[in-house]
């Protein structure tokens, strides 16, 4: 069986399977979605993922959609590649599981609020939105900060595909002007995550493609809260 395509666009959530996959040694091709010009709501991308979300991972032919099941998949479909620890039993495997969806439902959310307020209240309310995404996100990263106290990755020595989302995350919030001052572990974190060649790759792609948008004058740029 052979993995063949990533749907992604540069800066989004597909980093994060984007460098599970390299993470794996996996031959994948990287497909640019440009939503500057609705490539997401195409008739070809609705049939693959209804949703017009990325990330979208085709296999065989057959795609697969939302992160926390693309990196179970490949953790279950290619265990060699330890996306994932060991889970020795069901509630290991639950609570696995629950840590991705630590990232996907409650992080995210937030990310994007902190990142583009715009998108949830009108111009004169954004300030507002970017605020409360800023205060709720503390909480969370304070509780990332202490896991981080004695270990150099979310389940200690070894990396896993949490770690790739966390790093996602942090990455988002940075450049959208949440103080990550506080949080000298996480830094420490995205700084070694930043390190590990296959996160460079998967970088390189997005690098790629955001040139791409630029040249065709189709890269996004948020506008400001205020």
């Amino acid at each position: 069986m052979s993995i063949t395509q990533l749907y992604m666009a540069p800066g989004t959530c597909a980093r994060v399977p984007s460098i599970c996959l390299e993470e794996a040694g996996l031959d994948f091709d990287s497909v640019l979605i440009r939503f500057m010009k609705g490539e997401h709501k195409s008739p070809d991308f609705k049939k693959l993922n209804p949703k017009g979300k990325v990330p979208t991972l085709v296999i065989d032919g057959e795609a697969l959609t939302e992160n926390v099941a693309i990196i179970t998949y490949l953790n279950e479909r290619f265990p060699d590649a330890n996306l994932m620890p060991d889970a020795s039993d069901s509630l290991a495997r639950a609570r696995q599981t629950a840590d991705l969806c630590f990232c996907s439902a409650t992080l995210h959310p937030i990310v994007t609020r902190i990142r583009l307020p715009q998108f949830f209240a009108s111009k004169d309310a954004a300030q507002s939105v970017w605020e409360k995404g800023c205060k709720a996100m503390t909480e969370f990263f304070a509780l990332i900060e202490n896991r981080l106290a004695d270990r150099p990755w979310w389940y200690g020595a070894e990396w896993s595909a949490v770690d790739a989302y966390l790093y996602w995350v942090f990455w988002r919030v940075e450049g959208a002007d949440f103080d990550v001052s506080l949080y000298p572990r996480f830094k420490d974190h995205s700084n070694r995550m930043e390190e590990r060649p296959a996160v460079q790759r998967a970088l390189a792609r997005e690098k790629a493609a955001e040139a791409q948008l630029e040249a065709e004058g189709l890269n996004f740029k948020p506008p400001p809260r205020s």
